[in-house]
């Protein structure tokens, strides 16, 4: 049994990542490079930004952190970022990273989630590290979601039959 609960959660956390990149994905398809980088004030990120970050913390946390790769992330590089990346570049970033953390987390057995890791410093278990990454990346993909309403003023069709992967 504990076996099967350490699969269910890989299996889980593996489809959410996958669903939030293709919401993401469909964001950007109706925006420009210049609404990606638009910013209300300079204390907000812009969508750009965003991206960045999600890639720098899921390969600082799951790529790095869990599956060993080496640690090369300078965080506030993505914050300060204003070259106004293309889009077609960001995707491909985040997309990279996430298959990678996926093949990561795929590995995961149960008796991996169990165990620690020096993520940022600080002792964290596999179990955690997961997690963390999954609401994280939840909470920005809500982010570029309302920011890109707000710019294109429309819809952009998410929703569906989203828990029809849930097995009772």
């Amino acid at each position: 049994m504990p076996d099967e609960i350490a699969t269910r959660f890989t299996e889980e956390a593996r489809h959410f990542l996958s669903d939030y990149l293709k919401k993401i994905e469909r964001c950007l398809e109706s925006l420009s490079d210049e609404q990606i980088w638009w910013r209300p004030n300079e204390e907000s990120n812009s969508i750009g930004n965003l991206l960045l970050h999600l890639s720098g913390n899921v390969r600082q946390w799951i790529v790095s952190g869990v599956g060993g790769a080496p640690d090369t992330r300078v965080r506030q590089q993505e914050f300060d970022e204003r070259s106004q990346i293309p889009r077609e570049e960001l995707l491909a970033r985040l997309n990279q990273t996430v298959a990678e953390a996926d093949a990561v987390i795929a590995r995961l057995a149960e008796s991996t989630l169990l165990e620690q890791r020096t993520i940022q410093g600080h002792e964290r278990l596999v179990l955690d590290a997961v997690f963390h990454v999954t609401e994280h990346f939840a909470m920005h993909a809500g982010q570029i979601i309302y920011v890109t309403k707000l710019l294109t003023g429309k819809d952009a069709r998410l929703t569906g039959n989203f828990w029809h992967h849930v097995r009772p």
